[in-house]
């Protein structure tokens, strides 16, 4: 005998949590199913030897201050009900983007990005300031695709191809499926989320806004099970009738909101998506823990978003296993933690595009000598890239870790160990199915919060409307 359900959301993601909450808040039944037994999907975590490791989270963007009452922010908590202050949310101290030729430094404070690029890039600064005009009147969050691409865009504004690369280098590592370029209202939820909000993060990482999350769901009623993976979708015509449990168990539902992607879900259902369909994007990530800030080394930079070459490229790397000439270096110390709190260790976290189909193919063993290898050949990019330091960051080295695509694959179930799934995205959120829709990933809104508005919109638009 099946368990019925008014709504099941496939996935305990950021986007799978705040659809349920949102299903739950309107009185609905809810189950939230999960495969793996730590929730967060991409913005997760791990214990290893004592210590708590992110995996996703640099920083949640789209930072705003209480009252901003149109921030994407402050829309999620009045959405969830949760108070702000479950988030423990600290704002960054400033972040840079570095080339060979340039750098710019910004902080939460969209004048500092324009002064820097005043200073750098004259010629540009009346096209700069239509582009934050236009990202300001645009509303990216209609739900059709325009088919307008970023980079065609930029060129119209901005002249010199430097700057419109500098711009688009932490726009595309924090959210493009799309090799090089990103669609339009894509382009202008990161730049408004990046350049115009921010960076904040709460002093004990992504496990605390899961806490939040988790919480809530449960005080309102939603069920949730974890290690519960899902074999089908069991259609009949154009509709879902259960849901089909690896265990082999049915679960009926009236509506079912899937976070598993676009072509994982279709796969679910039966239906042979076409190939070109599953996302080429995937990172490797090290992790490196010191006994002491990387402040004194000359450290300083929340986040830095560099390029090693010219012109920067944003794609899979064909010849190598990974790519280290651009990706994102993020130190978690240097956020403005309140109360005199501070992060007991050192930390820094390099993220560099990746080939998942060649590290799949490596045989065990040489799989982990492969990781030993890049892991130090990625540690010498950093102290490239980063200001000189002022002494050797490898005597205070402690611990060491590092994820490869084969890793996303595991905490997200994406083929391919796609990042940002799919290049195409399902903007409406609709499917095959009357009763199927999609949230989070390639539902097209992106980063922590996009991702929980992303499930808050579709719960809304489709399920409790």
């Amino acid at each position: 005998m099946s368990q019925n359900y008014d709504v099941v959301v496939i996935g305990a993601g950021m986007s799978g949590l705040a659809a349920a909450i949102r299903v739950a808040l309107a009185g609905k039944s809810v189950l939230v199913v999960e495969k793996h037994d730590a929730p967060g999907g991409l913005n997760s975590f791990y214990r290893q030897e004592g210590r708590v490791f992110d995996v996703g989270l640099h920083a949640l963007t789209n930072y705003a201050e209480k009252g901003q009452k149109r921030a994407p922010l402050n829309k999620i908590f009045r959405q969830l009900r949760i108070p702000r202050e479950a988030f423990d949310l600290n704002p960054q101290v400033g972040s840079r983007i570095r080339f060979p030729e340039a750098s710019l430094r910004f902080t939460n404070d969209p004048a500092s990005l324009e002064s820097e690029i005043a200073a750098n890039f004259p010629d540009c600064l009346e096209g700069y300031r239509n582009v934050v005009r236009f990202v300001e009147e645009r509303d990216a969050t209609a739900l059709e695709d325009r088919g307008e691409m970023a980079g065609s865009f930029l060129a119209q504004h901005l002249p010199d191809p430097l700057l419109r690369e500098m711009l688009l280098c932490p726009i595309l590592y924090y959210g493009s499926a799309t090799e090089d370029d990103l669609d339009l209202d894509q382009f202008v939820i990161l730049f408004r989320s990046l350049f115009l909000e921010g960076f904040s993060r709460p002093v004990d990482g992504v496990r605390t806004i899961i806490r939040a999350l988790l919480k809530k769901l449960k005080e309102v009623g939603g069920d949730r099970r974890m290690n519960c993976g899902v074999a089908r979708i069991v259609t009949r015509d154009d509709r879902v009738e259960e849901i089909e449990l690896d265990s082999g168990e049915l679960i009926r539902a009236g509506s079912v909101l899937s976070s598993a992607g676009l072509v994982e879900t279709n796969r679910l259902c039966g239906l042979n998506d076409p190939g070109d369909r599953v996302g080429r994007l995937s990172f490797v990530e090290t992790i490196s823990v010191y006994k002491e800030n990387p402040g004194n080394f000359g450290w300083n930079d929340t986040i830095t978003f560099f390029s090693t070459r010219r012109p920067f490229r944003y794609r899979r790397p064909e010849d190598e296993l990974v790519d280290p000439g651009s990706g994102v270096i993020c130190i978690p110390n240097h956020y403005q933690y309140g109360g005199g709190r501070s992060l007991k260790e050192g930390l820094v976290r390099l993220t560099a595009l990746a080939n998942f189909d060649q590290w799949k193919a490596l045989p065990k063993e040489e799989y982990q000598e492969r990781k030993a290898d890049w892991f130090e050949r990625l540690q010498q990019v950093a102290r490239e890239v980063l200001p000189t330091p002022t002494k050797d960051p490898r005597q205070s080295l402690v611990a060491r870790d590092m994820f490869t695509p084969l890793t996303v694959e595991k905490y997200t179930s994406h083929l391919g160990g796609a990042v940002y799934g799919s290049s195409h995205k399902a903007k409406d959120g609709r499917t095959d199915f009357d009763n199927l829709y999609l949230c989070g990933t390639d539902q097209g809104f992106l980063g922590i919060v996009g991702a929980m508005l992303s499930g808050i919109s579709i719960a809304n638009r489709y399920v409790v409307a």
